[in-house]
């Protein structure tokens, strides 16, 4: 990709630093890896209202509202910090590196598929990428374990801004989920570009017994001491493999709560996103789930205004959604990216009849959403206390994935495990009595 001249720049020499994430876990996870090697070099973080010496916008390119974000995120940082290098990473600068080198102020224009240590060589990085040991503004980590999509939808430009796929080893892995409990971390999020394919590489040419897949993964960090709880983030639901779900259905340490991509529900429109499964498939896998488990969490991205898509087509992803039972429901309107292949697709929907569809959906999962919370009325919930309002209530998320509240000290409980028993929801936040606390131990609860 063509870069900036001022990549060949002499390393800078350290000072404050601001990042600002847009987009995704594995996004958020890559900048905290830039952020704990750009401090192992001496620069350290600005605080609120502190100028910054370099400011990264680590971009996002899912839509063109994340690309139109990007810039705006560029330009605000110019204004707030004058005379700071400004540097760009992410998918939107991969995409289109320059539109992002041409906005003011932009000093510096970093490949991401490219190894980010050397990347970050000309703000003084010298070590080698280790992962990282913490995860700054937020009670449980992300740890992302894969790199790059080997897919073609046809709606999605990600493989091709992310086109080099690779799995993290387990033992890295292993090291930084070390790291990350050792410094209080009792839930632990799995993620990656395309999380299910993990092990694709590492197993390719060896025989069957000596694969490494997800579930491998998840049996080593399970060995960890400490207790911690790990969460997968989202899988494409043929990847909701019976292996997975034993391991699921085996350790409470495995949250009960899946992320299934359904996009549509209407076979027609998934053969033209060229997705891997049909409408009774995907069925048929939550209902897999629903008998292998305990009352799970299945939650799921939806796509609404897919060129081609008709009133009947609409229909049937309400069916479908319906029939899944889902406890959140992503709602994304089709945004068209250049690139891919549905860029040319004929059949554009109406702006107007796109908006009906989405707000039906999002009210179709508002009430999905507060009969799955109801359903966890009379439980007791494992929650991880997160954040509190100064006024004696804490809020976290439960095993399942939905936010509960509970009566509380969050200083004191802040990242360890409490016990909560659901008694009642208030607007689509489940409210209960704290029964105790775990610790770092994943208890064996909602």
């Amino acid at each position: 990709m063509p870069m900036s001249p001022e990549l060949t720049e002499q390393s800078v020499p350290p000072g404050r630093v601001r990042l600002v994430t847009l987009g995704c876990r594995a996004n958020q996870y890559e900048s905290q890896r830039a952020l704990e090697m750009l401090e192992g070099a001496g620069w350290i973080t600005a605080g609120e209202g502190e100028p910054a010496d370099l400011c990264l916008v680590n971009t996002c390119t899912v839509t063109h509202d994340a690309d139109a974000k990007a810039r705006l995120a560029v330009r605000r940082l110019g204004r707030e910090n004058p005379g700071a290098r400004i540097g760009v990473m992410g998918c939107a600068t991969a995409s289109d590196p320059a539109t992002m080198a041409a906005l003011p102020g932009v000093t510096a224009v970093l490949d991401s598929r490219a190894d980010l240590a050397s990347q970050l060589a000309r703000f003084g990085v010298v070590s080698p990428d280790s992962g990282i040991s913490r995860f700054d503004h937020h009670q449980r980590a992300f740890l992302k374990v894969q790199d790059g999509c080997l897919l073609d939808c046809a709606y999605c430009v990600i493989p091709k801004v992310r086109p080099r796929f690779g799995s993290k080893p387990v033992e890295a892995i292993i090291g930084e989920a070390g790291r990350l409990i050792d410094s209080g971390y009792s839930e632990i999020v799995l993620t990656g570009i395309h999380l299910g394919h993990y092990g694709l590489d590492l197993s390719k040419g060896k025989p069957r017994e000596c694969w490494t897949r997800l579930w491998h993964l998840l049996d080593a960090l399970l060995e960890l001491p400490g207790g911690c709880r790990f969460r997968l983030s989202s899988l494409d639901a043929a990847e909701a493999h019976p292996e997975l779900i034993r391991r699921l259905a085996g350790d409470s340490r495995i949250v009960p709560h899946l992320h299934l991509c359904l996009q549509s529900g209407s076979n027609a429109v998934l053969r033209l996103m060229r997705r891997r499964y049909t409408a009774e498939t995907y069925l048929e896998r939550c209902l897999n789930l629903r008998e292998s488990l305990d009352n799970p969490a299945i939650s799921t991205d939806i796509i609404v205004g897919f060129p081609g898509e008709t009133d009947a087509d609409f229909e049937a992803t309400l069916d479908v959604a319906r029939a899944a039972r889902f406890s959140d429901i992503h709602v994304f309107s089709y945004s068209a990216r250049r690139g891919t292949d549905a860029w040319s697709f004929s059949g554009t929907v109406d702006p107007r009849v796109a908006r009906e569809r989405r707000l039906r959906l999002e009210a179709l999962a508002v009430e999905m959403s507060s009969e799955y919370r109801e359903s966890l009325i009379g439980r007791d919930l494992g929650v991880v206390a997160e954040c509190g309002d100064g006024e004696g209530w804490v809020t976290g998320t439960a095993c399942r994935g939905v936010k509960v509240r509970f009566r509380g000290e969050i200083e004191s409980l802040r990242r360890r495990v409490v016990a909560v028993r659901a008694t009642s929801l208030e607007a689509g936040v489940l409210t209960g009595e704290a029964k105790g606390v775990a610790g770092r131990t994943a208890l064996a609860m909602a």
